[in-house]
């Protein structure tokens, strides 16, 4: 069983930076693929980006594409969700993931495996 918690969210002005970590435990954490996601308030919970075990592979929603970096650190039991360029759009609770299976990753909230408890990042314009 991988518990997975969040932490770096909170308040940026638009055109700022955030950076988000999750930190995993009671598990392999090289035999996790990790993604992170997010939820707008009344919206559905969404695919935000992915990265393989081994770091060398990562996918990215269109929607953050060229702002947000995704990262990995084994040694540490850490992903993390480099986030630039910040739009009020971004606003949202941001959910790490995490799932023995990449692809499972790559198909949306209702497959992976693993979720932490959520960090809330709020963008103002």
């Amino acid at each position: 069983q991988v518990q997975l918690v969040e932490s770096g969210g909170g308040l940026v002005q638009a055109g700022g930076s955030l950076r988000l970590s999750c930190v995993a435990s009671g598990g392999t954490f090289i035999a996790y693929s990790m993604g992170w996601f997010r939820q707008a308030p009344g919206k559905d919970r969404k695919f935000i980006a992915a990265i393989n075990w081994g770091g060398d592979t990562t996918y990215y929603a269109d929607s953050v594409k060229g702002r947000f970096t995704i990262s990995r650190d084994n040694a540490k039991n850490t992903v993390y969700l480099q986030m630039n360029s910040l739009k009020p759009e971004d606003t949202a609770v941001y959910y790490c993931a995490a799932d023995t299976n990449y692809r499972h990753i790559l198909s949306g909230p209702n497959s992976s495996n693993y979720w932490g408890q959520g960090t809330q990042v709020t963008v103002s314009s």
